[in-house]
């Protein structure tokens, strides 16, 4: 289970970039302006030869001088001393994330009714969209596009106008075959996700579904066309990462054939 961990590990970092990164002793250091914890903590990928207390002071200099808040990844191969290290430096816990995987033999869709395909540009053969029950509409694009990112930006609520002035970048970074995904209502875009590909996985990321589109299956029918499309293009194995208390999302995800794999947390303190 551990080496499947670290796999799971590893095609994390490779699908979500970070606007810069820093390697220091067997640590990346990951920057990103605070969009996401994700892009914007230190990753303990390799043993350390500095003493930690050192290396901590580091980080928090680098994060000062981002003026962001210095922020660690625990991951279940953290020594297990750190995370209380970090503790009894200040750091408070935030967004404890539990990690899902599925076998795609286990995958249980949200059944589809028709798809229509329309060759244009670099679309790898995807339908340009999947028909689901009650005339819902998933488009696919093997290209993450700027009309896809800024629609995405509305749904997730992201005005901080540094992010929107780096983030696209930070997508279009993304060096892995790629499935993005929306679902539209009068031209806007009210349901999105982005699959991506590498070594035999589908991660799915950037799941998102307005608020009063919620009850309406809109969910499970972007990740089951994204699976679905992925599955004719390789993958056998998928996985995901979901809040801890989105009890809702998980039943969602559980639903589809998710289960539950390991979960990892971020250690917080502003260092501004």
């Amino acid at each position: 289970m551990d080496n499947y961990i670290h796999l799971i590990e590893e095609l994390s970092l490779n699908a979500w970039p970070s606007q810069k990164l820093e390697l220091y002793d067997g640590w990346l250091i990951r920057f990103s302006y605070n969009y996401t914890h994700r892009t914007n903590c230190v990753n303990l990928v390799a043993d350390s030869t500095l003493p930690l207390e050192e290396k901590i002071a580091f980080c928090e200099q680098e994060y000062r001088n981002a003026h962001t808040p210095a922020i660690f990844k625990i991951s279940p191969f953290e020594e297990k001393d750190f995370d209380p290290l970090l503790e009894r430096h200040g750091y408070r816990i935030e967004h404890t994330t539990d990690v899902l995987t599925m076998p795609l033999t286990n995958f249980r869709p949200y059944p589809s009714i028709g798809a229509e395909y329309e060759f244009y540009q670099k679309n790898s053969g995807l339908p340009s969209f999947v028909v689901y029950p009650d005339n819902v509409l998933v488009q696919l694009c093997d290209t993450i596009t700027n009309d896809w990112i800024q629609s995405l930006f509305r749904l997730n609520g992201t005005t901080n106008p540094t992010h929107l002035r780096i983030v696209p970048s930070m997508y279009q970074a993304i060096p892995k075959q790629t499935i993005a995904a929306g679902i539209e209502i009068d031209g806007r875009m009210v349901a999105s996700g982005l699959g991506i590909l590498d070594r035999n996985h589908i991660g799915l990321y950037a799941v998102y579904v307005d608020r009063s589109c919620r009850r309406k299956h809109f969910g499970k029918a972007i990740c089951s066309a994204i699976i679905s499309e992925a599955m004719k293009l390789g993958a056998d194995h998928a996985y995901l990462q979901v809040v801890a208390e989105n009890e809702g999302a998980r039943r969602m995800y559980e639903g589809l054939g998710f289960q539950y794999l390991y979960t990892y947390w971020f250690r917080v303190k502003d260092v501004e």
